[in-house]
């Protein structure tokens, strides 16, 4: 026990000096505060000297060494400068004042078009999110999806989602293309923003987006959000005494979590009984004669017919909207096979029949004829009319700019 004793009272001696010493060194070394602080650096700027002179912390009393109470603390940092750094430039706040607010209020001056976007989002967009805007892989989707918020799994994009405009500029202009942000320019920015809109069948291909028409252009999903007032609409009848008195006196199970579909499917049928037999029950199916196979009909060849005559009007109209499909596809004189096959003649020629073209396995197993109907139902939804197809394209909202295509193709015929 002595020994620890001995031990114990040479480190608390030791300690004890080195503690001693170290006050003593702190004590000499702690100094004020220069009248001007150092300046770390050149500034661009001088810094204008204040009409009232710089206070500047004092050093505690050698008699209370390195620790600073914190009543001395308080009254340092009272009105107390360095005089460090400098007001910021006008030049530089606007290059950080960049956003831009639903009515437009914060937009550069420019304008641009989608037959000027076009390109634009090819170089620097599509990428990730593909030429017509339809995603590429599981990199955002920015057109399509226009009525399926209330589905299981809706596709919110630029089209069927978002409320304001403003969103889709402030964030091309801020923040794209990636790796390479806000390294376009005004009209640049206006230009894609255009694109995107005319990707959703927002607006046409030559509208001018600038300052100026920025509220002509709606939203699909303007009216869709709604201003949270939960706070003064809700949040007081959840904030009183909750009510203690006139309960049941009995609880009562009226139906059990398994039962699943219970909901009637049409108006007047019963309701399903509070208590159910779960019961596993046996099931009994009736033999099912399965019917002989009969051979697949050959797909009827398309009849030569006289040519009806067209609707100058809607041939027009659809070639118009036929440059959405131009970075595919080629018509006319000349007309060859890109990423998509040439469609000069194609109503009435055979699915998947143009020579040297390399198909997907779909659309070259399909069969068939492109009549007016099939051609329809592609032009509307190609993946959902020919599953497997690598036609990137989302497809044509509108049934209007369906049939001008159409009638703009049928004109190609020789």
């Amino acid at each position: 026990m002595s020994k620890s004793l001995n031990l114990f009272a040479g480190a608390t001696v030791g300690v004890g000096l080195m503690l001693t010493a170290a006050y003593n060194f702190a004590d000499r070394n702690v100094t004020a505060f220069p009248e001007k602080s150092r300046v770390l650096g050149a500034l661009p700027a001088p810094i204008p000297e204040p009409e009232a002179p710089v206070q500047v912390a004092e050093a505690a009393p050698a008699s209370e060494g390195i620790l600073v109470s914190a009543a001395h603390a308080d009254e340092a940092s009272a009105g107390l400068r360095f005089g460090l750094g400098r007001e910021a430039l006008p030049e530089e706040i606007a290059a950080w004042n960049v956003d831009v607010s639903p009515d437009g209020t914060g937009l550069p001056d420019g304008s641009g078009d989608a037959i000027d976007g076009e390109p634009l989002f090819e170089e620097n967009c599509a990428v990730c999110h593909g030429s017509f805007a339809e995603g590429v892989d599981n990199w955002p989707k920015l057109a399509g999806g226009d009525g399926t918020l209330a589905d299981e799994d809706p596709l919110k994009t630029v089209g069927s989602y978002w409320p304001y405009l403003s969103t889709v500029f402030d964030y091309v202009h801020r923040s794209m293309p990636f790796g390479n942000a806000q390294s376009l320019s005004a009209d640049e920015t206006y230009a894609i923003v255009a694109y995107i809109l005319y990707s959703n069948d927002m607006i046409d291909d030559d509208f001018v987006l600038s300052r100026d028409s920025w509220t002509e252009v709606e939203m699909g999903n303007a009216d869709g959000f709604i201003i949270d007032d939960r706070a003064e609409t809700e949040y007081a009848q959840w904030r009183t005494e909750p009510c203690m008195e006139n309960c049941k006196e009995t609880v009562e199970i009226t139906m059990r979590a398994t039962v699943l579909d219970v909901t009637p499917d049409e108006e007047g049928a019963e309701e399903a009984p509070a208590e159910m037999d779960h019961s596993p029950a046996v099931a009994t199916a009736a033999p099912v004669e399965e019917a002989a196979a009969e051979p697949a009909a050959e797909a009827p060849v398309a009849a030569a017919a006289a040519p009806a005559a067209l609707d100058a009007e809607l041939v027009a109209a659809g070639e118009k909207v036929f440059k959405k499909c131009k970075a595919c596809h080629q018509v006319g004189d000349g007309a060859k096979n890109k990423t998509g096959p040439q469609l000069n003649a194609i109503v009435g020629r055979a699915i998947g029949g143009v020579d040297g073209f390399k198909y997907s396995s779909a659309m070259a197993e399909h069969g068939g004829v492109w009549d007016e109907a099939a051609l329809a139902a592609f032009l509307a939804k190609p993946k959902d009319y020919i599953k497997g197809t690598k036609m990137a394209f989302a497809g044509l909202r509108k049934d209007d700019d369906i049939t001008a295509v159409i009638e703009y193709l049928k004109s190609t015929a020789p």
